[in-house]
């Protein structure tokens, strides 16, 4: 009687799973999605410099000159109000290409031979953002997370019901939006080179709902031996 109530489960299990499985759609379903038949995601454009807008904060270092250097807030309209000068307009402007213009000011009239460094105090670090069954969702430094497994180790590494074959990086390049998807366990064990991850990219790994149910069920029962682990072995 016991044997068959534990078969009468596992049937059960399995028939959960599997219909959970087959319950979730395919990825790319979406009307306005297309597979395309590129192998790897396309790299985007080189990083685009910072460019300053309204109500940035600049530290602007003039070599051997302290009255000349000191920190200096853009107004609305992009100005800053700089010593001997007067109102410079930096709105849009990259930080090399503001000390070009203040070094063009100061030369001959005020220094023989400026030197100046204009360095951004607020300017937005860049950062990629990671989502679904990690440990530690959220946003973190392009910088540390330079290719898909160390995205999700910053992210404190998978969840328990994570989809290893379901990580899907999205990427926008020139106005386009694609979608990558990828066998983290793969990558992992060396079977597929670690893709290069970039900021702005988004990383999200996919639930295994099946894995879930399975677990639910399980919890109700004694520990079972090698049926039980076979099962699991289907949603890893």
């Amino acid at each position: 009687m016991i044997k068959a109530f534990y078969r009468a489960i596992l049937g059960f299990g399995c028939a959960a799973a599997l219909a959970s499985c087959a319950g979730t759609p395919p990825i790319g379903q979406a009307s306005n999605i297309e597979v395309t038949n590129l192998a790897e995601l396309p790299k985007p454009k080189s990083s685009t410099e910072f460019t300053v807008g309204p109500q940035d904060s600049l530290e602007i270092t003039v070599t051997d000159s302290e009255l000349l250097s000191g920190s200096f807030l853009t107004d609305g309209a992009g100005y800053i109000s700089y010593p001997l000068v007067g109102d410079l307009y930096v709105a849009e402007k990259t930080p090399r290409q503001i000390a070009k213009m203040i070094e063009d000011r100061l030369r001959g009239e005020y220094v023989v031979n400026p030197q100046v460094r204009v360095r951004p105090t607020n300017a937005v670090q860049p950062s990629i953002s990671i989502g679904g069954q990690v440990k530690s969702p959220g946003t973190y430094p392009a910088a540390t997370s330079q290719t898909l497994v160390r995205a999700i180790n910053n992210a404190g590494g998978l969840a328990d019901y994570a989809k290893k074959d379901d990580v899907l990086v999205m990427r926008t390049v020139d106005g386009q939006r694609y979608i990558g998807v990828y066998n983290i366990q793969a990558i992992q064990r060396g079977n597929y080179p670690d893709p290069v991850i970039f900021a702005n990219d988004i990383v999200t790994v996919g639930d295994s709902p099946g894995r879930r149910q399975l677990e639910t069920i399980l919890g109700f029962i004694p520990l079972l031996s090698t049926s039980a682990i076979l099962i699991d072995r289907t949603f890893n």
